[in-house]
């Protein structure tokens, strides 16, 4: 096993939240996954990684994460994923990583924080391993693990379809984002699986959404979340912040929940909002981004 990289750490790697701009769901496979449209934003919001490499093969989270244990950990599957895949293209595998997580990003929120995560350990160890996989290949293995990986690694604003991993870069709104997490988790599994889910969404183009570039409420108002409903029913607290988030701007749950966010053009507008959120949420504010900050720290330029 050689030393593959001139670098041995990697520290303060950013992991940014995602926010579902809308989300159609348009159908359903054979295979029980359902058929989506939808619209990725990245944000200025995230966990931070830290990465080390080891003197040996292995891959140790060295954060302690209650409730997730470190064999189901996306970071550690994915980083294992990575190492295996180097091997088989290599012949040896390369040094193992440990691997420190700064989490700020809530579970069952909405924002793809496990996914995020798994995306910029790719990206990290692709770099500190040289392990030269182009930006599709990591995508290719990314998603079997989660199927919102792919689209962190594609890492930038993003039109959605199939289960989430048919991607094309789609102009996203400049401005500032207030994100409300009610306080309650939100399994996927229950949201989909709701026998009042609809799942007959008309489909979309790209140019429905994409027309209204030039005018961010015209476009944050833009269709719906086909999964709100049902979150909302099973989780009133998510009911009642879209309701007062609404007070203020178009309100919408990003993902299958349970954080809810509205957008406005100026920072003064959202700090003005935050200061009014009621003490029993946790609220924050964040700047739509253009591009993962990563793939621009590593300077990765590619697809």
């Amino acid at each position: 096993m050689a030393q593959v990289s001139l670098r041995t750490r990697l520290h303060d790697c950013p992991a940014p939240a995602k926010l579902n701009l809308f989300l159609h769901v348009t159908g359903r496979r054979p295979d029980g996954y359902h058929l989506l449209q939808s619209v990725f934003q990245l944000i200025d919001h995230g966990d931070t990684l830290h990465f080390d490499l080891r003197s040996d093969d292995r891959i140790v989270r060295t954060t302690d994460m209650p409730g997730v244990p470190e064999e189901q950990d996306l970071i550690v599957r994915a980083l294992r994923t990575l190492q295996a895949e180097y091997g088989r293209r290599h012949g040896s595998l390369p040094p193992g990583i440990d691997v420190a997580i700064e989490k700020r990003l809530p579970m069952g929120g909405g924002l793809g924080g496990g996914s995020s995560d798994a995306a910029t350990a790719l990206m990290a160890a692709n770099h500190l391993w040289q392990a030269g996989l182009s930006t599709p290949e990591l995508m290719a293995l990314g998603l079997p693990l989660g199927a919102d990986i792919p689209f962190f690694l594609f890492g930038e604003t993003a039109f959605a379809e199939g289960v989430g991993e048919a991607l094309q870069a789609v102009p996203g709104p400049d401005c500032w984002y207030v994100v409300v997490e009610p306080g309650v988790s939100v399994p996927t599994a229950a949201i989909f699986t709701a026998p009042d889910l609809t799942r007959n969404t008309k489909p979309i183009i790209i140019a429905d959404f994409s027309r209204r570039h030039d005018d961010l409420h015209d476009q944050i108002a833009f269709g719906k979340n086909d999964l709100q409903d049902v979150a909302a029913r099973l989780f009133p607290p998510v009911a009642q912040a879209i309701e007062w988030l609404s007070g203020y701007g178009a309100a919408r749950m990003t993902g299958s929940g349970a954080c809810v966010f509205s957008a406005f053009s100026s920072e003064q507008e959202a700090e003005a909002v935050l200061e009014k959120v009621p003490p029993q949420w946790k609220a924050w504010k964040a700047k739509s981004l253009t591009k993962h900050p990563l793939k621009s720290l590593l300077q990765i330029n590619e697809l």
